[in-house]
């Protein structure tokens, strides 16, 4: 089914229709396709008759995108760029700009998100249960107001403009040979679906649909924690200079399993041809299982030389013993200092998605009446526990800097089986539970009236209301031996093993539910009250727009002018915690924080399109956009740590204005056939402000701290250039059925965040140049693709904490599918992601000298067989 390609929210538009259109203007192919290539033609058509910049996934069929997620599949598109997480494609970054700036829709809605800022994680989405996607690169009135970098738009089936299979049934094995080293872990997985469009009568249709995956990605981490900078701290000096030294280090394996669930039940109802009724529900529930096996490179003993004098007798680096590279110690030789610290761990984290709505449209002669409501919720709870030994070489080494494969040496063997004792003074670590809730329900109604016989073809306006309340709570428990004293673990729990993507120690092996029992005393995890939020979101908006059609010369014009407005409160409740001396000892006083926020925006557009010639379009546009604050930075939170002559704090702002900026696009479309096209897009975008982490003075009872939070800061310019290239080889008989889909993106900026700062990031998501190249072979029996997707490094925040952030290097990600039709209802597929076990390497303060990750993710296989009827 061909996605629907107009803005409008309230799905006014019938995809099928659109396509239709579009199609009756393109020259007429011989071939008739199927499979992918039918797929790219209807993504094609679909781009071809929408009204403003966009990016197409179609699906012909219910499950038949060739990927394990509709992340895989956004991630293709030109100008985005996704990050991996836990090795699988996550988030996306478009056109230069991060996640944050990235507004995700279900079915044209806003929906909830178990992120803590407004993030979607697009894999929590099985592309089992989607019919298709379209990005939105540029604006109109009628679109929901969040997307400064772009809108993502996932749909799914409507059961009575279905025309594929009644019943697709599918099965499989997923392989990852990233945690195949692993002891008593295994690297398969299992996948399986069933997706099911039954029509009652000729007005009414039911789709029902579920999948299961279960995914083992276990893979292999090197983590650096930063570096003692001028910034961060008081680095040691060299000849009274300053010099950067690291804290510290650790080697990380992750035993993952993954297991999905998801189900999604549609109903369509058209009474008569003046009434469209939809209602749609979704669900996904994702569990994640890790077993950690860590080794911690100076836990009691950090390697950051905190204020020390190089080369001086007692510092911990001597003349001949480091390797400085430029201003960064990268390697060193440490001896009789640094500990090594093992850890068995076990984090847990179970999210759900539920998504609901209901749609209807009244055609009449001359006007159209839509109306939506929906309600979403997201949840999600994580726990993270620990039990670890210590131990303290007389030597230990590393060496970390770029361009190098991360190491360390000790002089001992810190995996022992015989000589692992749970110490008192440090015996493990009990973090959470975490709970983070979110819930967005909103309602809609949109009118049209078709006007004849002038410049404006129709009118429309809408308005729109939505509840969003985020919340999050935090735990902690104390952790202790059972007997307050030192425990030896036993040697028939623990095993010794090796890492094959770097050269570290030896690494131990056992299992927390089985030590920790023996081991520590039962904890007893308390809420934590500082560490808690809750923000609400009222937002109010409304738009009115005019579309019009008329003639320049002999080149036909359509397009749209509007202004949406945007009314938005905001209210937050947390705890402020400020320590003080009371002249004996530090008290810590907790107070209640109620902070209120609002802000009106005015968002005008513009798009044309311009019929140059049959095949030949060209597509302008000018709107003012904006992307609200991410809702864990409205936090009201603010803690006050009193250690003279260290005087610090962490906050939230509930008073950040949102992401502003103004934007132009140009977009030159050729389709010169029915499934080729060559597009070049050219795009301006001058964005007033951006919401970074910064350190601010603040004087609290006669005292001044420093504090760290987030802020709103200077923007500046973004600017880019992209070229689609797509076709079959239609012009070699020999090669009809082989073809190409490739584009590539160009994006320069000023924008920068606003840390560190002596020396800013670039913008999250900027990326100066991306590209992806696929080569395809695709008749009625075999469907075949060998994908490249490439990037240059960017700027990504390091987990859930925004104040972290890093430099994602180049990646060239390598993949490649096949499957086969068996007979008329059988097929079979073989796909193979990341072929070249493309290691991921980010670095820390701008500077790739300064190791934040190394990780090697491995290559990932699925085989599937699938039923249609």
């Amino acid at each position: 089914m061909a996605l629907a390609a107009s803005p409008a929210i309230a799905q006014t538009d019938s995809p099928p229709a659109q396509a239709a259109s579009a199609q009756a203007n393109a020259p007429a192919d011989e071939i008739v396709v199927t499979g992918l290539r039918a797929s790219l033609r209807d993504a094609l058509q679909a781009k071809r008759a929408a009204s403003v910049v966009t990016e197409t996934i179609s699906s012909k069929d219910i499950g038949v995108l060739p990927d394990v997620t509709i992340a895989d599949q956004i991630a293709r598109l030109p100008g985005v760029t996704a990050t991996r997480d836990r090795g699988n494609a996550s988030q996306a970054a478009v056109r230069g700009l991060g996640p944050r700036l990235v507004l995700g829709l279900v079915n044209g809605r806003e929906v909830a998100s178990s992120e803590p800022d407004r993030n979607v994680r697009w894999e929590i989405y099985p592309s089992e249960i989607v019919s298709g996607a379209t990005l939105y690169k540029s604006q109109s009135a009628d679109l929901i107001a969040g997307g400064v970098a772009g809108t993502i738009d996932i749909r799914t089936v409507r059961p009575l403009d279905y025309s594929g299979p009644a019943l697709t049934l599918r099965a499989g094995a997923l392989y990852n040979d990233g945690g195949k080293s692993i002891p008593h872990y295994s690297p398969w997985g299992a996948r399986g679906s069933g997706q099911l469009v039954e029509k009652l009568t000729d007005t009414l249709a039911v789709s029902l649909g579920g999948t299961y995956q279960r995914q083992r990605n276990g893979f292999e981490s090197f983590q650096g924690w930063g570096y003692n900078t001028p910034d961060t701290g008081t680095p040691p000096t060299l000849n009274g200079k300053p010099v950067n030294a690291p804290w510290g280090a650790q080697t990380e394996i992750k035993a993952l399993t993954e297991t999905r669930w998801s189900s999604t039940l549609g109903v369509q109802w058209k009474p008569s041809d003046r009434w469209d009724v939809n209602a749609d529900l979704l669900y996904s529930n994702v569990k994640i299982n890790e077993r950690q096996y860590q080794q911690w490179y100076g836990r009691s003993n950090g390697w950051g030389d905190w204020g020390g004098t190089i080369g001086a007798p007692g510092d911990i680096y001597q003349s001949g013993s480091y390797t400085l590279t430029g201003n960064d110690i990268t390697a060193a030789k440490l001896n009789n200092f640094s500990s090594v610290t093992n850890v068995l761990a076990k984090y847990t984290e179970d999210k759900t998605l539920f998504v609901s709505g209901l749609n209807a449209r009244y055609h009449g002669d001359d006007w159209t009446a839509t109306f939506d409501a929906s309600y979403s919720e997201a949840r999600r709870n994580n726990l993270w526990r620990s039990v670890a030994t210590e131990s303290y070489p007389a030597s230990t080494s590393f060496s970390t800097g770029a361009g190098t494969v991360p190491s360390v040496t000790v002089s001992s063997n810190p995996a022992d089986v015989t000589a692992q004792t749970v110490q008192s003074s440090y015996p493990g670590v009990y973090d959470g539970p975490q709970r983070l809730a979110d819930s967005l329900g909103a309602a809609q109604a949109d009118f049209r009236y078709d006007l004849h016989g002038g410049f404006f073809s129709g009118i429309g306006a809408g308005m729109r209301y939505s509840n969003r309340v985020k919340s999050f709570t935090a735990g902690t428990a104390t952790v202790a031996t059972k007997t307050g004293s030192g425990f030896t673990v036993p040697s028939n729990l623990l095993e010794s093993f090796q890492v094959g993507s770097f050269s570290v120690p030896n690494m131990l092996y056992g299992d927390y539910d089985a030590i920790a029992p023996l081991a520590l005393a039962a904890a007893n995890p308390a809420n934590d009250p500082t560490r808690g939020w809750r923000v609400r979101e009222d937002d109010f908006e409304g738009y009115v727009k005019a579309d019009f059609e008329s003639t320049i010369g002999n080149v036909p014009l359509n397009g749209n002018i509007g202004v949406r407005f945007v009314d938005v409160t905001t209210h937050s409740n947390a705890v402020r915690a400020t320590t003080s001396w009371n002249g004996t000892a530090n008290v810590t006083v907790n107070s209640p924080v109620d902070a209120n926020a609002e802000y009106f925006r005015a968002l005008p557009s513009l798009n044309l399109n311009f019929d140059l010639t049959r095949q030949l379009k060209l597509r302008a546009g000018v709107a003012r956009v904006m992307s609200r604050p991410p809702l864990d930075e409205l936090r009201g939170n603010q803690l006050l740590s009193f250690y003279p002559p260290q005087l610090t704090g962490s906050a939230g702002n509930p008073y950040l204005r949102p992401f502003m900026a103004s934007q132009g696009d140009l977009s030159l479309e050729w389709y010169f056939r029915k499934d080729a096209l060559f597009a070049l897009a050219g795009y301006y975008k001058k964005v007033d402000t951006n919401i970074g982490y910064t350190q601010t003075q603040q004087v609290v009872n006669g005292q001044t701290y420093t504090i760290t939070g987030p802020a709103n800061g200077n923007g500046g310019d973004i600017y880019g250039a992209e070229a689609t290239f797509q076709t079959p080889f239609w012009f070699v008989p020999a090669l009809e059925h082989f073809g190409v889909y490739s584009n590539l993106a160009l994006v320069g900026s000023n924008v920068h965040e606003l840390a560190p700062a002596s020396n800013p990031f670039k913008a999250v998501g900027l990326a100066k140049f991306t590209g992806e190249f696929d080569i395809y072979y695709s008749d009625k029996t075999f469907d075949i693709r060998v994908a490249v997707k490439h990037h240059t490094p960017f700027t990504v925040i390091y987990g859930w904490d925004a104040s972290q952030l890093t430099r994602l290097e180049s990646e060239t990600i390598l993949g490649a599918s096949i499957s086969a039709n068996v007979t008329k209802n059988v097929s079979v597929r073989f796909q193979a992601n990341n072929l070249t076990n493309q290691a991921a390497r980010f670095y820390w303060n701008n500077d790739p000298q300064q190791l934040a990750r190394y990780e090697r993710y491995g290559r990932s296989f699925l085989a599937d067989v699938t039923f249609k009827y």
